[in-house]
Formats: structure tokens, sequence, C-alpha cells
């Protein structure tokens, strides 16, 4: 599986998303894809509590840990790929996280508007 480019939201080189929990489709700690990447784990969030309790309610449990996946589970103030369309679905029902944009990769915006990134930015633009 060939990467994207290494591109972020505001056209500069991407920027680690996490180490610790590791993230990524490629589990490198970056928000990095390819075209087997179905879901467009593309927006590095900072998540939250209310965060991680609306994703397991859609039924996406990102906190529970699960070893056979080498998964920890998430708590807040971790940060973590997500898919840009769940994050678009947090959005708009008031759910979103904050986002690193200089983590967060370009192909996100394919899904979520660049406003609407920057209108949860964790980081200075």
């Amino acid at each position: 599986m060939e990467k994207d480019p290494q591109i972020n939201v505001l056209g500069t080189d991407l920027e680690p998303c996490s180490s610790d929990p590791l993230t990524g489709f490629f589990r490198d700690g970056h928000c990095n894809t390819c075209a087997a990447d179905q879901g467009s784990h593309t927006v590095c969030a900072v998540v939250t509590e209310e965060f991680l309790a609306y994703s397991k309610y859609v039924g996406n449990d990102l906190s529970t840990p699960r070893p056979e996946f080498q998964f920890p589970g998430l708590k807040p103030g971790d940060r973590w790929c997500l898919c840009a369309g769940r994050f678009l679905q947090a959005h708009d029902e008031g759910y979103a996280p904050r986002v690193s944009l200089a983590s967060t990769h370009r192909r996100a915006l394919d899904i979520v508007p660049f406003e609407t990134l920057e209108s949860h930015a964790d980081d200075a633009v």
C-alpha cells in the first residue's frame, strides 16, 4: 500500500498525531492514508469524554481496551486519527472533538470542509 503524499490541511508537511497511543491507518503515529483506507482515518482529534461517549453510542467504542488488536482504549486528551466521516457526523450532532490541523491529512478535505475543521482547531493557524 503506497501512502498518499504526507501533506496536512494547511498545505505543509503532515505532523505526527500520536505515538502514545500509536495511531493512524498505518499505525505510524501520523494520519496518513492511501487508497485502501476506506474510512479515511485522516482527522487528528484530541478526544473528549463527550466525544468518546457519543462514538460509543453510535457504535464505535473507542474507550474500551481491545488487547487482541493492540488497542489500549482512548481516554480524554488522547490524540487519535479519526475517520473523516465520523468527525463530520460528530460535528453535525454537536460532539466533535478538537482537531490538530497540522496533523490532519489533506485528504480529510474530501469529506470535511476546511472551515469545519478550523472551527475545532486545537492549534494556531
